[in-house]
């Protein structure tokens, strides 16, 4: 491999990362926190203020209890949210195509809920998926790319299954990096052939980062309650990172696979992108359990929970063991700083900080997790497309890659292909290099990192940034990671948790909550407690640019 794409693979150590009035065109849609002075004189895209900015779900469950609005209601009100804000205004292009028939199906839950009652906590909560979770609705799944425009599976992914079956409403599709960020090696984050370049609600000519850009830029400009995102390294920690978000990389098999486009099977997991731990939280609680069309999740019997809310502690860091890996902090001195304050709290919180721990460094498994990556992309991706039958437009990667070379005007305008390239002329997984990489990654990371530290300092969870502030969008050279955290528990296929810690000149920043597997209930009580003390999260500024 080369050194140029080798170099490329900090898009993972940072990132890996129509309807109701819309037009689901493809033709673009669209506490410590500190405060600059650059930020404030920098000119801002007016944004109305709304009743939606903030807003949770437990708060939108008291006004359909209360008579305040109905599901029908809200989900009007956040269309027009989209309408103003990413298709005017300040044109986030966060959103592909809403859901045409959203405000059916809030009028059947609001007819439900008079008569039965609410179904779960996300009864008539509006959601957004991002665009490669399949829905057999009116809506597409496309990955962003104008190769399967139009592909509508012929049934739903099980995570979106499940979330109807809890009333949750499906409002739309988010823009993403094409392909999850998995086909450049100068790809820049948040753009697709469909959406366009999706933008940063801080500051807007920022990147929002991959490959779950669009789904971290809406939730965080408030144009949906919660949203789910993908990540095979990164893709949901990094723009929780840069849209101040709180992000759950669950464990590999927790929740289903089923039925998201892939890009490799021992990494992928769908999860929860929230403004909230509770919120986060609630949405984690509907989609987990084994599912027969996901082998990987025969692992979560026993080990999934019906109800993540009940491990929500304010107390939750009095007490606990917390490993500081130092060797993930230094990228920015910005950051260095946040975090240092963060700590500190912590520990007047009562929480033990081991510091330093030493994490097996995750650049020793860069090359061997790639290889893993490339083989796994080429065969997951053939039985995707392969069962999208006729829904597919294009049935192979093979035949995706010749696609794009005949649409190089809409597909290519910015960067190319070159880990297509790299994947088409991978062999099958039955290789020799293949299976050693895979064993390579799984030794490395797990038995040698993230088990043996946890394991000799008897440590609950261990800490690191989740990367740094967001960079100038830069569609000529490609996407400017300056460090992150994302890797070891990505490629351990265990669970990340990360939470808003503060903003550098007004740009947010995350604290990691990670451990073993199926350790997401621990996590999960050290975020909140975190957030309650920290309140690291700001509302989107919609600067045009950071000025001086």
């Amino acid at each position: 491999m080369s050194q140029q794409n080798m170099n490329r693979r900090t898009f993972m150590r940072g990132g890996l990362a129509a309807g109701l009035g819309l037009a689901g065109s493809s033709q673009g849609c669209g506490g410590m926190a500190e405060t600059s002075t650059s930020v404030s004189r920098a000119r801002q895209t007016p944004v109305a203020e709304s009743e939606l900015d903030e807003v949770t779900i437990g708060e939108l469950q008291e006004w359909m209890r209360s008579g305040r609005h109905t599901a029908r209601s809200i989900v009007e009100l956040y269309v027009k949210r989209i309408e103003a804000i990413d298709r005017d205004g300040p044109e986030l292009r966060s959103i592909l195509e809403t859901n045409e028939q959203a405000l059916t199906i809030a009028d059947e839950l609001d007819r439900e809920r008079g008569e039965s009652g609410p179904r779960s906590a996300l009864h008539g909560i509006p959601v957004l998926l991002k665009d490669n979770v399949s829905t057999a609705d009116t809506m597409t799944t496309t990955a962003g790319s104008f190769a399967l425009e139009g592909s509508i599976p012929s049934e739903d992914a099980t995570i979106a299954r499940k979330l109807r079956e809890a009333g949750a409403i499906l409002l739309a599709k988010t823009n993403l990096s094409e392909w999850a960020n998995f086909r450049s090696t100068r790809s820049s984050s948040g753009w697709s052939g469909r959406g366009g370049q999706c933008k940063n609600p801080y500051i807007l000519d920022r990147n929002p980062c991959g490959s779950s850009s669009g789904s971290g830029a809406a939730t965080s400009a408030n144009l949906g309650t919660v949203a789910i995102g993908t990540e095979t390294d990164g893709s949901i920690v990094c723009p929780s990172n840069a849209n101040g978000l709180v992000g759950i990389k669950p464990t590999l098999g927790l929740l289903s696979r089923a039925g998201i486009i892939p890009i490799a099977h021992s990494q992928d997991t769908a999860g929860p992108m929230a403004r909230t731990v509770t919120d986060g939280a609630i949405l984690l609680s509907a989609l987990t359990g084994v599912d027969a069309r996901d082998p990987a999740t025969s692992a979560a019997d026993g080990n999934a929970h019906a109800d993540y809310t009940r491990f929500l502690d304010a107390d939750g860091l009095d007490g606990a063991r917390i490993g500081v890996v130092r060797a993930l902090f230094g990228f920015h001195p910005g950051v260095d700083a946040q975090l240092e304050n963060a700590l500190s709290e912590m520990k007047r919180l009562g929480a033990v900080l081991v510091d330093p721990v030493d994490l097996r460094p995750s650049a020793e498994y860069d090359a061997t997790e790639m290889t893993v990556l490339l083989y796994e992309f080429k065969a997951d991706l053939n039985r995707y497309l392969a069962e999208l039958g006729a829904a597919a437009p294009v049935r192979t990667l093979a035949e995706l890659i010749e696609f794009n070379e005949r649409h190089r005007d809409r597909e290519m305008p910015f960067f190319g292909q070159e880990i297509f390239e790299m994947a088409q002329a991978k062999g099958t997984l039955d290789e020799s290099e293949y299976r050693e990489a895979l064993a390579t990654n799984h030794r490395l990371s797990r038995d040698e990192g993230i088990d043996k530290t946890i394991a000799e300092h008897d440590l609950d969870a261990m800490v690191a940034p989740t990367g740094g502030p967001a960079w100038v969008t830069d569609l000529v050279n490609g996407d400017h990671f300056s460090g992150g955290s994302s890797a070891p528990a990505a490629v351990a296929g265990y669970p990340n948790v990360t939470v808003p810690a503060g903003s550098v000149q007004g740009l947010p920043i995350g604290l990691s909550f990670f451990g073993p597997a199926w350790s997401e209930p621990t996590l999960l009580r050290l975020a909140f407690a975190f957030e309650r003390a920290i309140d690291g999260r700001t509302q989107p500024s919609f600067a045009e640019t950071l000025r001086t």
